[in-house]
């Protein structure tokens, strides 16, 4: 993410995110609300210190049912407060005492939720079940609302200039660096697989596929901000807001350029896949150019069978509000599903994840008690041999 191009320059202020898991608050919104009947479950909960995984792992124990029959609509992270929705498939059972299920996940069986030191808390509280008629999906979402957390600014009229600056404009609608993994690590095995690598678990190949088509996404948009910045160019495949329909503008007149202007169209960029490119003309030849470095991934993604898409070039946070609290930040906003938090922070904060920092640290500490083993393992076995 660090190499990806800024909307605004990289900005100057710092400051710390998720010191805390409640600095970093998500509340997912569904564009339904559940029927009341059927044999599918919506269960809303508020966890904290727990991956999405783990609580559909804790549902399904406690219905007990299989795991495939827990479903959930989005990903959300261990390391915050987040208030997520999921679905339980129940056929011919009666209804689980869900509410007996909030406590603290220490005294739920539940395999490898404390394999990492937190000084945060780890908890899973039910909010409220219903019964539904159909399956939640993966992306059944309306979007996601945030509360954020940041201490220690650095400086807050630099972040206030800029917070006014994103209100207006946007961010680049980047693909955050969670969907990368840790390190790049989904990346770098997705595009080893792309190259001949086998990977039978079918799961991992879709997170792998996930993260190269993301990656096709943000070089596209970082090349493009950085030589044209917003610029609407001739042949741009423009989206129509808040849905994934498009056009190619031949030409940029007044009235197509006030429908930009006043959000009723979208600039664009590629979400690779088979089928013809879609922009034409100048458009083109700039996503050609930023791809040229990149013919083995496409390759790869078009083989997959993964069909050309397109996702808007920036993101505008909506009811975004923000107030100081001393030496911290407290911001909201709300995101559409499929956006990330993080994208819209780098251009607001050079901000550190002190989580993630921590993270680190244990695993190079881990990494240097293996490595004083071995050497005093290899030292021993030298001895034993001398002697």
């Amino acid at each position: 993410m660090s190499s990806l191009h800024y909307l605004f320059d990289k900005p100057t202020c710092t400051a710390d995110l998720r010191t805390f898991n409640s600095d970093f608050i998500v509340k997912e919104m569904l564009p339904f609300s559940p029927t009341g009947e059927g044999e599918h479950h919506m269960i809303h909960v508020r966890k904290e210190g727990l991956n999405t995984n783990q609580v559909a792992e804790i549902l399904a124990k406690f219905a007990k049912v299989h795991q495939k029959e827990v479903t959930y609509a989005g990903q959300k992270d261990r390391n915050a407060v987040t208030e997520q929705w999921f679905g339980a498939r129940i056929p011919g059972k009666e209804t689980p005492d869900w509410q007996s299920l909030s406590t603290p996940v220490d005294e739920v069986s539940v395999g490898n939720v404390n394999d990492e030191t937190h000084q945060n808390q780890t908890r899973l509280t039910i909010l409220s079940s219903q019964r539904h008629s159909k399956k939640l999906r993966i992306g059944a979402l309306l979007g996601n609302r945030f509360e954020l957390t940041l201490r220690n600014v650095s400086d807050k009229d630099a972040l206030e200039k800029r917070i006014q600056q994103v209100m207006e404009t946007g961010v680049p609608n980047y693909f955050g660096e969670q969907r990368f993994g840790h390190q790049g690590k989904n990346l770098i095995f997705g595009q080893q697989m792309l190259a001949g690598k086998k990977v039978k678990d079918r799961k991992k190949r879709s997170i792998y596929l996930s993260a190269v088509r993301s990656n096709v996404f943000n070089q596209v948009v970082s090349y493009r901000l950085h030589h044209h910045s917003v610029a609407p160019l001739t042949g741009d495949c423009v989206m129509l807001a808040g849905s994934k329909s498009f056009f190619v503008a031949e030409k940029w007149d007044p009235a197509t350029l006030k429908r930009l202007s006043d959000n009723d169209i979208q600039l664009s960029a590629p979400l690779w896949g088979r089928g013809s490119v879609l922009p034409q003309a100048d458009a083109a030849l700039v996503e050609q150019t930023a791809l040229a470095e990149l013919t083995q991934d496409l390759t790869g993604l078009e083989q997959a069978g993964l069909e050309q898409e397109r996702r808007p070039l920036l993101l505008k946070p909506q009811a975004m509000k923000y107030r100081f609290e001393q030496d911290s930040l407290v911001i909201e906003f709300i995101l559409p599903a499929g956006s990330y938090a993080t994208s819209v922070l780098r251009e607001l904060l050079d901000y550190q994840d002190v989580q993630e920092v921590q993270r680190q640290q244990m695993v190079a500490e881990q990494n240097a008690l293996i490595q004083q083993q071995k050497l005093a393992e290899a030292t021993a076995t030298n001895q034993e041999s001398n002697s």
